[in-house]
């Protein structure tokens, strides 16, 4: 049987008896391309024992994928008209539908007891506007997915995926965490209504421990967050003034002895340094 949620006709009747306008805050983009929802569901190598966690499953296009591949699937929808849609069209399904949003639960809270040993995915089409914020919300929680298959901006998974040269604190958020890929681009034609760019199916797998081993996360990314707050000014005028900025007094010269103690050129700037790099800074700056 195929999909009956990838019909561009069945999806305006579901938004009019809806009375719902999709929202471009709310990321309300809904795919209806066939090739690309194969894709998601082949880089999610769901097995029958999976145990998946779905954010912003819409009118249920990849939901109807993966409730018939997983064991089981938790979807976290924030409209309450599509939640309670959802219930209905999956009533029976091994589906559990959160009506909530999904910054404001902890992954941990959502999932039964017995996770903790057997883990879980994360198989979503990411709302825009919060696309960043909720993979933070995954990757950084005590039970965070083992694999991850987005689908988000064009634009953001290259950011995410970049290397030494064009880094960013997003990039540096996401490797420390996990291996992420770029599988495959998304035309913006693949959703109704089109958004204006294209997307991309991102896969993230967890890396067994961080990428670099520090003792704080949190004041390894002040560190990282200094250093980026001057946009691209080298790193002897940036971090000081960086760290000043956020209510941390380190003067000038105290941030040069750091950068050659961690030899790190003062005159790079900031999208240059690797993970190993900055965690060698905040090892030597503080």
């Amino acid at each position: 049987m195929s999909n009956p949620y990838l019909h561009p006709q069945r999806i305006r009747g579901a938004l009019r008896t809806l009375d719902l306008r999709p929202s471009r805050g709310m990321g309300q983009n809904f795919l209806l391309d066939a090739d690309a929802l194969a894709t998601i569901v082949t880089a999610a190598e769901l097995a029958p024992t999976d145990l998946v966690v779905e954010v912003g499953p819409g009118l249920g296009v990849l939901t109807w994928e993966l409730t018939r591949q997983a064991a089981h699937t938790i979807a976290i929808e924030l409209d309450r008209r599509l939640a309670a849609r959802l219930t209905e069209e999956f009533a029976g399904q091994p589906l559990t539908i959160v009506q909530a949003d999904v910054l404001q639960v902890r992954p941990g809270d959502l999932l039964p007891a017995d996770t903790h040993t057997s883990g879980y995915k994360l198989v979503a089409n990411l709302p825009y506007a919060i696309t960043s914020a909720v993979l933070r919300h995954f990757l950084e929680a005590d039970l965070s997915p083992t694999l991850s298959v987005v689908l988000v901006q064009w634009e953001v998974a290259q950011r995410i995926t970049a290397g030494p040269g064009d880094l960013s604190i997003l990039a540096h958020s996401v490797q420390l965490y996990a291996e992420p890929t770029i599988i495959a681009r998304v035309p913006a034609s693949s959703f109704l209504p089109a958004p204006a760019v294209d997307s991309a199916v991102l896969r993230l797998r967890r890396r067994q421990q961080l990428a670099v081993a520090v003792d704080d996360v949190d004041r390894l990314f002040r560190v990282i967050k200094a250093g980026f707050l001057h946009g691209r000014k080298q790193l002897g005028n940036a971090l000081p003034s960086g760290l000043a900025a956020m209510g941390f007094d380190v003067p000038r010269a105290t941030a040069l002895v750091a950068l050659a103690a961690a030899g790190i050129d003062p005159q790079r700037r900031a999208e240059t340094l690797t993970l190993a790099e900055w965690a060698r800074l905040d090892a030597e700056i503080w």
